[in-house]
């Protein structure tokens, strides 16, 4: 009888933990409870009625309060996008967002709580009607700012440039779905899911040729990757490589003599006609961080002579411009170097539509133990240079940047990233992240949860802009 007695406590210990919707831990005799790890309720307010210009609020709250982020996305049909992100604050959260689309639409949107790269609920889908107003008069350009390298490293702060002034995005690596964007264009909804935000720049790169089996074969426009990333609203920012693969190969085929010669005319010229077939605009990174000694077409290396980068990069522009493809927008972006000869390496403002640099915070990774740097003491030396001398009425686009997470606070360093960008690199009007595991280095965002919530608190900034750029037709590129 005691036997049946406990039994009966059992059940109904246990149908009392299945309605409460806690896990039952049962011991022989006894029932022991303890709370379960179940979805929390998310609630969700908007307002009834936006336009495509004036950020509006999304808040709400998170029952219990449970460590993560919010997505905001967007529905206009099945497909959820996302178009801000925030962080829960004691079970609130608050988000600023803009709605952009080209027509007035009606649109529903939710908020989902995610934990890392994991999604844990999501609210109720509440109605938006999206209404397009006027576009706005364009701003006074901003006059040109003289700065000696010196006084580059902790610049004076200027006023902050108005929203809606820089396009964003990453080259992206295959770590977040095993096979390599943008051939693979579910990486990008990956990497904006970790964001919270769609980009408007999305960068890849080709060389010249494919040499691992030889005879070499020209690697030609990449037409479906472009037309890919345009369909997403983005604006393709491809960086050309003159030179072959395997990288670590004979490269005296692809010296900048070569290129000024002749040899890779054909070639060049096939591609450029390509490029104005397509007849979309698009950047044109053309052999990047040459004042570097790990590219062939870098001065002193692979046989290269003092003085022919620039002779080569306008020459390659020259059979452009014959071919008719003037949708190409050409971006010179060496490595950040505040002792580099900048213009001996620089084509000319007629050769030139963007300027660019490269940068990265090695940190002490055992990759490439380089030393923990600010984003100031990176950039701050050659931006001077570039803007202040060489190509002052040129717009400026981060070409690559990353930060390890060893030796330092990766959050904390992109945090303050987003702080010196909008404050004191004023003709900075593009900043692309470098979202690849490359030879050890651990540069993307989901190397920890600290890292991806901080750079998606960052680029929320309305003056970052969304995929709005799949009708983009202005060449060369114009900065927003």
């Amino acid at each position: 009888m005691r036997l049946g007695i406990d039994t009966l406590h059992l059940r109904l210990a246990l149908f009392a933990a299945l309605v409460s919707g806690v896990f039952s831990t049962v011991a022989f005799g006894a029932v022991t409870a303890t709370p379960a790890a179940y979805a929390p309720r998310i609630s969700l307010s908007i307002p009834a009625e936006a336009t495509n210009a004036v950020p509006v609020i999304a808040k709400g709250k998170v029952v219990p309060p449970r460590r993560g982020r919010i997505l905001l996305q967007a529905s206009a049909g099945r497909t959820w996008r996302p178009v801000a992100a925030g962080k829960v604050r004691n079970g609130r959260f608050r988000i600023s967002f803009v709605l952009r689309g080209p027509t007035p639409s009606a649109s529903r949107l939710r908020a989902t709580l995610v934990h890392g790269r994991r999604s844990i609920a999501s609210s109720a889908a509440r109605r938006i009607r999206l209404r397009s107003v006027d576009a706005a008069p364009a701003a006074p350009t901003s006059p040109v700012i003289s700065v000696s390298p010196a006084q580059a490293v902790d610049p004076a702060p200027v006023e902050k440039p108005p929203p809606g002034n820089a396009y964003w995005g990453a080259w992206i690596g295959p770590q977040l779905t095993g096979t390599q964007a943008p051939w693979d264009m579910s990486a990008v909804t990956k990497f904006e899911q970790l964001t919270g935000k769609p980009l408007s720049m999305l960068e890849f790169s080709t060389p010249f040729a494919d040499c691992s089996p030889l005879p070499c074969s020209p690697y030609d426009f990449p037409r479906d990757p472009f037309n890919a990333i345009r369909a997403h609203g983005a604006i393709p920012f491809f960086s050309w490589a003159s030179q072959a693969i395997p990288a670590e190969g004979d490269q005296s085929d692809f010296q900048l003599a070569d290129i000024l010669a002749g040899a890779h005319d054909s070639y060049i010229h096939a591609w450029a006609t390509r490029a104005a077939e397509w007849g979309h605009p698009f950047f044109l990174r053309f052999d990047w961080e040459m004042n570097g000694s790990w590219f062939p077409w870098g001065e002193g290396t692979n046989g290269n002579q003092p003085g022919e980068f620039a002779a080569a990069w306008r020459h390659v522009h020259n059979i452009f411009t014959a071919a008719g493809a003037t949708n190409a927008t050409w971006v010179w972006c060496p490595y950040v170097n505040q002792n580099d000869d900048f213009a001996r390496l620089y084509p000319g403002d007629s050769y030139v539509d963007w300027t660019c640099l490269d940068g990265y915070n090695w940190g002490l990774n055992p990759a490439g133990p380089h030393g923990w740097s600010s984003f100031d003491s990176i950039y701050g030396p050659s931006y001077a240079t570039i803007t202040g001398t060489l190509a002052p009425s040129k717009p400026m686009v981060i070409g690559e940047t990353a930060a390890s997470e060893y030796g330092g606070s990766k959050a904390a360093w992109i945090t303050d990233m987003f702080s010196a960008l909008s404050t004191r690199y004023p003709k900075v009007s593009g900043l692309i992240w470098f979202e690849t595991l490359d030879n050890g280095m651990d540069w993307p965002l989901e190397s920890s949860e600290s890292a991806a919530d901080a750079f998606a608190a960052g680029i929320s900034d309305s003056r970052y802009l969304g995929n709005g750029f799949g009708g983009i037709d202005v060449s060369p590129i114009p900065a927003p």
